[in-house]
């Protein structure tokens, strides 16, 4: 079985912040423009160079703000409790983290994440299954990297992004085939590296990225943190 977001051992990874900063990613990688970390960027230069010529990667989105995050788990967290009604909060918790990190562990708020998919030489978006962003509950759980019901043409775009972005050292998180991290506390617990790289950031343009230490034990600094990042 996958290990989701929720799960302990991944809150358990030790942080060595490394206070890169956010860059903004190149026209090449699409519209968005979206930001993360230095290390992150090149890896993602690299995969790009390494597709067939007239594939591209289409980033859709990179660092998200605490309060976006938070956002997003609380109007999903609700759908999944109304799909699964008999569900015990640790259960909802582990449902709701297939589709959404908990704020603590969350990759998109450290910079260390992209919502990717693969585009053509047009720019157009190439069909890999589903869109991007669709739930489990929405896609049949097609979703999945994995998922069994992909048609093959779609499956092989599946493992070339596959490819390319695990070759630069970036993982997968199972249940979102659009979802690569590097640096996260994911990250380190899937490769087996001592350490995660990269925690939350707080203040998007200094020169060294600052990061709140998020805990789940301090309510009132949690939220004094939220308000500065957003």
């Amino acid at each position: 079985m996958a290990i989701l977001l929720a799960d302990p051992r991944v809150a358990s990874v030790p942080l060595r912040e490394n206070h890169e900063p956010l860059v903004t990613l190149g026209r090449s990688f699409g519209t968005a423009r979206a930001r993360v970390r230095a290390g992150l960027a090149g890896r993602l230069r690299r995969a790009q160079s390494a597709l067939p010529v007239g594939t591209s990667l289409r980033v859709v989105e990179g660092h998200r703000s605490a309060v976006d995050q938070a956002s997003i788990i609380a109007a999903y967290s609700a759908r999944v409790r109304t799909a699964y009604p008999d569900a015990s909060p640790a259960e909802l918790a582990l449902l709701t983290s297939r589709f959404v990190a908990p704020l603590e562990v969350a990759p998109h708020v450290a910079g260390a994440a992209v919502d990717l998919t693969l585009a053509g030489p047009h720019g157009e978006q190439l069909d890999l299954g589903t869109p991007i962003d669709a739930t489990p509950e929405e896609s049949a759980g097609g979703c999945f990297f994995d998922a069994p019901d992909i048609d093959p043409p779609a499956r092989a775009r599946r493992d070339l992004l596959a490819r390319v972005l695990s070759e630069v050292g970036l993982v997968n998180y199972p249940t979102e085939w659009w979802h690569w991290s590097y640096g996260d506390r994911y990250w380190a617990l899937m490769t087996g590296a001592k350490a995660a790289l990269y925690g939350p950031v707080v203040d998007l343009d200094a020169p060294r990225a600052r990061t709140w230490p998020w805990t789940t034990r301090n309510a009132d600094e949690r939220r004094a943190g939220l308000r500065r990042a957003g």
